[in-house]
């Protein structure tokens, strides 16, 4: 009787009116001790109310049925394909919109209808899939700042491979704990190739130094990054650098002059399409025959035999590296004696020495800088100990 009523009243009512009547009936329809009949009558009208001309209406709706497992499943269907202002809480909220109800809605809503699905708690892998895959870059930033989205691997390369370029990307990506070592790989390339447009759009420097300072800086930052990975993580990241083109003889060279043996190993078990375990045991058995042929199976020139043998050697009289930063300086002790080596090794390539001496410039910077830095952290606390021992 009530329900006819207001359904006999909403035909005539102002807008604002007809939403907060709209508004009590829905709360009545989930809180209230209606009889059957009456249920099923303010289903219906609320069902009629879907096609009223004023979203305040059914905004109203959207708002009170966004959150509730027990609103009517065909009302909330509706609400999820309204405009904008009126599908977002629902989006955002609702329990009851299944994977696929989100992942066609990522497929044919705006920016604002993504961003809201992407901000949804326990978000599955498929709906991340989906926003990874044709989500705006705003949706993917939600995505990434949502900790409560399961994302696979190939969603986070999807969303650097599409978004990578831009800095609110790279950013939020970059200070994740748990981002896999070749996404974090893959961004970081991302940023050199901007970085290198950029300043040859400046005429800061030319085409071709730009890109060997970019490629330079990808080689340092792919150790670096390898320092803090292990297992899966580390094979991961070799398998990227291989199908991007990075996995180069200077590359593993840098590494195993840096003391990484776990990159060194690791890329090349990658490139001999070898066990790791097999490749870690004929490397680690001291025994130069079996480095060459490891190499030889990798497809490295001839020429740079002599200088992965004697880094090898000096590597192992030097011991292992116990620290993220450690793996990840070039060593210059090594660098130097690798480079005394090749300097007189007619089978030494001109290519191989210039990388060399780069490295052992690097390496003596680096060097330097540390020592320094540990300069001015004596001096700074040299007055506390004076002010000590006067007192």
């Amino acid at each position: 009787m009530i329900v006819r009523q207001f359904i006999s009243w909403i035909r005539t009512a102002p807008a604002g009116e007809r939403a907060e009547a709209t508004r009590a009936l829905a709360r009545a329809w989930l809180i209230s001790d209606l009889s059957d009949d009456d249920r099923i009558a303010a289903e219906g009208a609320l069902l009629m109310l879907l096609d009223d001309p004023s979203p305040l209406v059914r905004q109203a709706m959207a708002e009170v049925f966004a959150r509730s497992s027990d609103a009517p499943a065909a009302i909330v269907q509706a609400l999820a394909l309204d405009q904008p202002s009126i599908a977002l809480p629902v989006l955002e909220h609702s329990p009851l919109l299944i994977d696929a109800d989100l992942v066609d809605i990522v497929a044919t809503g705006n920016s604002d209808m993504q961003c809201a699905i992407a901000r949804r708690l326990h978000l599955p892998s498929s709906v991340s899939a989906a926003i990874a895959e044709v989500g705006s870059a705003a949706a993917a930033l939600e995505l990434i700042e949502n900790a409560y989205a399961e994302l696979a691997p190939f969603s986070w390369d999807r969303i650097v491979e599409r978004h990578g370029h831009l800095a609110a990307i790279r950013e939020s990506m970059l200070v994740l704990e748990g981002l896999p070592a070749a996404t974090r790989a893959a961004l970081v390339a991302k940023l050199s190739e901007t970085l290198a447009q950029f300043v040859v759009a400046r005429n800061w420097l030319s085409a071709d130094r730009a890109g060997r300072l970019a490629s330079e800086a990808r080689e340092r930052s792919a150790v670096n990054i390898a320092a803090r990975s292990r297992g899966e993580d580390m094979a991961g990241l070799v398998r990227h650098l291989r199908s991007t083109g990075q996995l180069t003889a200077g590359l593993i060279l840098r590494a195993l002059l840096s003391g990484n043996l776990d990159l060194f190993d690791a890329s090349l078990a990658e490139l001999a399409d070898l066990p790791l375990s097999r490749v870690t045991a004929l490397l680690h058995d001291r025994g130069g025959a079996s480095l060459q042929a490891l190499l030889i199976r990798a497809g490295f020139p001839e020429s740079t035999f002599g200088a992965f043998r004697i880094a090898l050697e000096v590597s192992h009289e030097t011991g292992f590296v116990d620290t993220v930063g450690g793996a990840a300086r070039l060593r210059r002790r090594m660098v130097e004696r690798v480079l005394t080596y090749c300097e007189t090794d007619r089978q030494a390539a001109e290519p191989l020495l210039i990388l060399l001496r780069r490295f052992a410039t690097e390496s003596a910077r680096e060097e330097a800088r540390m020592f320094c830095e540990e300069l001015v952290a004596d001096e700074a606390f040299v007055p506390p100990v004076r002010d000590l021992i006067a007192a």
